[in-house]
């Protein structure tokens, strides 16, 4: 079942604990409505959406913001394998391994899934 938070609680502790918990997705109430639907859709097609602003505090938190799956394939993806290649390695679709990986991404502030395997690494959070 997918799920998509949305609360006036903006802070980084409430979002770690709402995706432990499997949230598909957390957003502040303030979220425009054209960005609310985008999520909504977003989720139902099995991405994981996050508010950037509340994403990007959360960085700042001190807190590892990566899934134990997350840091798995970012150590794998560090030492540029390819997507089917990781996802063999974890036995997962690509697809899943995609998902992950834009999930680490974002979580990171990265552009690009070296960048994000760089920055965690950076932070001690591989």
């Amino acid at each position: 079942m997918r799920c998509l938070i949305v609360t006036t609680f903006g802070r980084p502790g409430y979002l770690r604990r709402a995706l432990d918990a499997g949230a598909s997705g957390f957003v502040v109430k303030e979220t425009p409505a054209e960005k609310l639907a985008d999520a909504v859709k977003k989720i139902h097609a099995g991405q994981r959406v996050v508010d950037p602003a509340l994403a990007t505090e959360s960085l700042f938190d001190g807190a590892n913001p990566l899934t134990e799956r997350e840091q798995e394939i970012l150590r794998i993806a560090r030492d540029g394998d390819k997507i089917s290649s990781i996802a063999k390695k974890v036995h997962l679709s690509e697809g899943t391994v995609r998902n992950y990986l834009s999930s680490a991404i974002h979580k990171t502030g990265a552009a690009t899934r070296a960048a994000a395997a760089k920055r965690a690494n950076e932070r001690g959070w591989l």
